[in-house]
């Protein structure tokens, strides 16, 4: 039996557009892009060039400090262009598919007859390594780690989320595969965490813990805070759902298999639903016909409202992502602004009328309404971080470039999405999660 775990702070923000749980197939996409940019912590160094072939499988680029760490193409085709950007930093590597090119075959195998270093060669000639992400920092994990143990949160409770029970629905076999896997790189547990109702409650070889609460007690790392709080010295790893479902095929079938669904949501979307795609598709044609006609601006946005990327149509599916929200930009004149009475205003802090809607949904914008303005010590953020951290005394020993005083209140234990909150609900618009990464990038400069 799961233990309950009940969190009281957090936010839910109720937005419109959810995705309705229906299913679509794309078409094979005329490109798809590998970003490096999307991996904090690999610094990329190319094994293609533009021009040549590769198959599903075959090696994009490596880690310049791991080089057994590598990117593998999510289809087979040639590649049509590396992008790069200041100081020939490397932006995008685009694969444009063409005559059937086939696929790496690295050899199906069932993972429980084999040892942890045969799994991680596997994970690591196939490209599926970066998939997992260690903690602290969040950044792609060290094949020299021996983690103490690895999280996987199995649901969502970000704005319009897409439901994994859904996504997962019929494939709970490959996915106990992944897990059978993951299971052989840990001398700990492999932590399940689930909500109520989960499909994922049969998954065996994992210790399963059911969270109930707001936004964001969906986060890995709130659920890590709450099971297995990270001390210094130590490091766990974490994977998404979907991410498991790659593993679980490339044992299956010993073939890497990228396809992926994705929520395309937001209350600027004709028909919000769910969409079978390739990772690393364009925007465009994962948009083109979905998105309203207006006379005003949208904001696409690859991820979540909270902490997914602003993109334009040229861009492509964030590696990570498994949602597209698209929402108003919400540049234009608002009349009386925040002196009315709010009736359709989604408001954290009961400011509004809608405060006495509870089960609403409101078309939100991305309008800062106002600049930045002092940093003042509230409590703001403490109630919506269920973590027992001090949020805005651990912001300012970051700015305050304070290493030990970072140590103490509980750098290790978060990264930007578990302050992602913080920075929505700010009065005074401080870009927090900003900071929270200037913090992470300090600290592995400073201590590795």
């Amino acid at each position: 039996m799961s233990k309950v775990i009940k969190l009281r702070k957090g936010l839910n923000i109720k937005l419109q557009g959810k995705a309705e749980e229906k299913l679509e197939t794309l078409p094979t996409p005329s490109t798809v892009a590998i970003k490096p940019t999307d991996f904090p912590g690999l610094i990329p160094k190319l094994s293609v060039k533009a021009g040549s072939e590769v198959k599903t499988g075959d090696a994009l680029f490596y880690d310049k400090y791991y080089p057994d760490v590598v990117l593998t193409a999510p289809m087979g085709g040639i590649v049509k262009s590396v992008n790069r950007g200041e100081r020939r930093r490397i932006l995008e590597i685009v694969i444009e598919p063409g005559a059937d090119k086939g696929a790496v075959d690295f050899g199906s195998a069932d993972p429980a007859s084999l040892n942890s270093d045969e799994v991680k060669n596997k994970l690591l000639k196939s490209g599926l390594w970066p998939f997992l992400r260690r903690r602290p920092y969040g950044i792609t994990a060290s094949p020299a780690d021996k983690p103490k143990a690895i999280f996987i949160s199995t649901f969502d409770t970000s704005p319009l989320a897409p439901n994994y029970n859904f996504i997962l629905e019929g494939q709970l076999k490959s996915f106990q595969t992944g897990v059978n896997a993951l299971a052989k790189l840990t001398e700990g547990k492999v932590h399940l965490g689930v909500n109520k109702g989960s499909i994922f409650n049969s998954v065996k070889n994992v210790e399963i813990n059911e969270f109930e609460g707001p936004h964001p007690a969906g986060n890995v790392g709130v659920q890590i805070h709450h099971v297995a709080p990270i001390a210094k010295g130590e490091v766990v790893w974490t994977i998404n759902v979907q991410d498991v479902l790659f593993i679980g095929r490339l044992f299956e079938t010993g073939k890497v298999d990228f396809t992926k669904t994705i929520a395309m949501s937001g209350s600027e979307i004709k028909k919000p639903q769910y969409y079978k795609t390739i990772i690393g598709a364009p925007v465009s044609e994962l948009t083109d016909g979905k998105i309203t006609d207006t006379d005003y601006k949208q904001r696409i946005i690859s991820g979540n409202v909270l902490t997914g990327e602003k993109v334009k149509r040229e861009n492509y599916l964030g590696f990570f992502d498994s949602q597209i929200t698209v929402i108003p930009e919400g540049d234009e004149y608002e009349f009386l602004g925040w002196a009315s009475l709010g009736v359709k205003k989604f408001s954290a802090s009961k400011t509004f009328m809608s405060s006495l809607l509870p089960n609403k949904q409101y078309k939100m914008n991305a309008n800062l309404h106002g600049g930045e303005r002092a940093f003042v010590l509230t409590d703001q953020y403490d109630k919506v971080v269920p973590m027992d951290v001090l949020p805005v005394i651990l912001l300012k020993a970051i700015l305050a470039n304070d290493i030990d005083k970072m140590e103490q209140l509980g750098i290790y234990e978060i990264v930007e999405e578990d302050f992602a909150l913080c920075e929505y609900i700010c009065t005074s618009k401080i870009k927090v999660q900003d900071i929270v990464r200037s913090g992470i990038d300090t600290m592995i400069k400073e201590l590795g």
